[in-house]
């Protein structure tokens, strides 16, 4: 019994990281809905860094980042951001193994689509007119691509077949002891 519990124990052990790696990136999460742009800087002070945030406070760049539907993640020796909100570093990791960088990057503009394919990478500063244009030359089937609907939307449709009246289930039985 001690063999199995101690098996038992090492195999949750190792498995466990695995598990949670799966389905806790960030960018998982705003795939289908919004268009992520990344940029990943050596240090907070970062000339380009600097450039790009002045440049979307101008209102012509803050309304035209909004009505493509971005989202702004910063990852700055590894502490991210996404919107000013801080990333757990969990969630950062996750963001830098999803782009699949590599060890050696140190400065770097990613702009991912609404599929969470990189649509542009450039390792210097990237003017919010390029990445609008970017955007703006996707094809209309990317341009549109939304979060899948919920199937209970499709179970409401309104049938002309009478409803089925549904079977009472059986009580549990107890338990012995």
């Amino acid at each position: 019994m001690m063999i199995r519990s101690l098996t038992l124990a090492t195999l949750f052990a190792f498995a466990a990281p695995l598990l949670a790696a799966d389905g806790d990136s960030p960018l998982a999460q705003d795939r289908g809905r919004l268009r992520p742009l990344v940029v990943i800087a050596p240090s907070s002070v970062d000339p380009n860094l600097l450039k790009l945030r002045k440049a979307l406070e101008e209102p012509a760049n803050r309304d035209g980042f909004k009505q493509r539907g971005m989202v702004l993640y910063t990852v700055i020796n590894t502490i991210g951001q996404r919107d000013g909100k801080d990333l757990d570093p969990q969630a950062t990791m996750s963001l830098i193994r999803d782009l699949k960088l590599g060890a050696g990057s140190s400065q770097k503009f990613v702009l991912l689509g609404k599929d969470g394919e990189k649509k542009l990478e450039q390792a210097g500063y990237v003017e919010p007119a390029q990445l609008f244009s970017t955007i703006d030359q996707l094809p209309a089937a990317e341009k549109e691509a939304n979060a899948p609907a919920p199937v209970a939307a499709a179970a409401q449709e309104p049938t002309n077949k009478p409803a089925k009246a549904a079977k009472p289930s059986k009580a549990p039985q107890p338990l012995d002891d």
